[in-house]
């Protein structure tokens, strides 16, 4: 399996078995932000439960984080490399009515929310809906 990715798991402080090499690889591979049921579609011999725990492990340790795409799915998608997950780190993700994809847009910080005294934060999720510049054309 591929070196880089071993590395991108214990640099996360994930022991890299051989299923969490192969969906990191697909996640990796994907442009999008993807479903659990998305992900089972690619591993036909996997445990639903065994992705869903494989997921669950990459999100603790920061190595994907979740969207809610606006839709009731629940997405994974890939972290940046020097991502902690705080709320300054978010970025907004964009879902596309057309093609239903999820994408994130990295570069697009999610602003600043002023809470009332006494409330804190805890979870950030910005999903713009439109149509992607593929489905555009």
């Amino acid at each position: 399996m591929n070196k880089d990715l071993e590395e991108q798991l214990k640099s996360r402080a994930i022991r890299p078995t051989a299923m969490r090499l192969l969906v990191l690889a697909r996640i990796t591979a994907q442009q999008t932000a993807m479903s659990l049921k998305e992900l089972e579609l690619g591993f036909e011999q996997a445990d639903r439960v065994t992705l869903y725990r494989t997921l669950k492990t990459f999100g603790e340790k920061g190595l994907v984080h979740q969207v809610i795409d606006g839709a009731g799915l629940t997405k994974y998608a890939l972290c940046q490399e020097d991502c902690t997950c705080a709320p300054e780190d978010l970025h907004v993700h964009f879902y596309c009515n057309t093609c239903k994809e999820t994408y994130c847009l990295p570069k697009v910080k999610v602003p600043d929310v002023l809470l009332p005294n006494r409330f804190r934060m805890e979870e950030v999720n910005m999903v713009v809906k439109g149509v992607c510049d593929r489905c555009a054309f």
